[in-house]
């Protein structure tokens, strides 16, 4: 399977989904969270395009908590990672991330100003 490609295509209602391109034979793929393997994970070959397969896996409420949960999508023969997705969860990442560009707004606008003075500054002793 080296040559086989997973691609995500969207994540909905609790959904990961992809397509599995470049694989002839039906795929043996886990997802692991943590080193643990979750349960679930389908492949189903598209009938109008030989050799790509639809892949689900219904992300289980039961692992998220809050911070980044990131999940490894494998080759079960090779142990190749195929691809990866990350779950971040929770209000104290997203409000430190808000304060974090706020604080980086208002130091650029520091900046700015600091920068026309000077350019006035100069240009008025030329």
């Amino acid at each position: 399977m080296t040559d086989a490609v997973l691609t995500k295509t969207r994540i909905r209602a609790g959904i990961w989904e992809g397509i599995l391109s470049g694989q002839t034979t039906p795929p043996t793929l886990e997802v692991l969270l943590l080193e643990a393997a979750l349960p679930g994970l389908t492949a189903t070959a598209l009938p109008d395009s030989p050799g790509d397969w639809a892949i689900r896996l219904p992300i289980p409420a039961e692992v998220l908590s809050e911070g980044v949960q990131t999940f490894l999508i494998r080759d079960k023969t090779t142990g190749a990672t195929l691809a990866h997705f990350s779950i971040i969860t929770g209000v104290a990442m997203e409000d430190d991330l808000r304060a974090e560009v706020d604080l980086l707004r208002a130091e650029l606008d520091m900046l700015k100003r600091a920068f026309r003075r000077h350019c006035v500054e100069t240009a008025a002793t030329t």
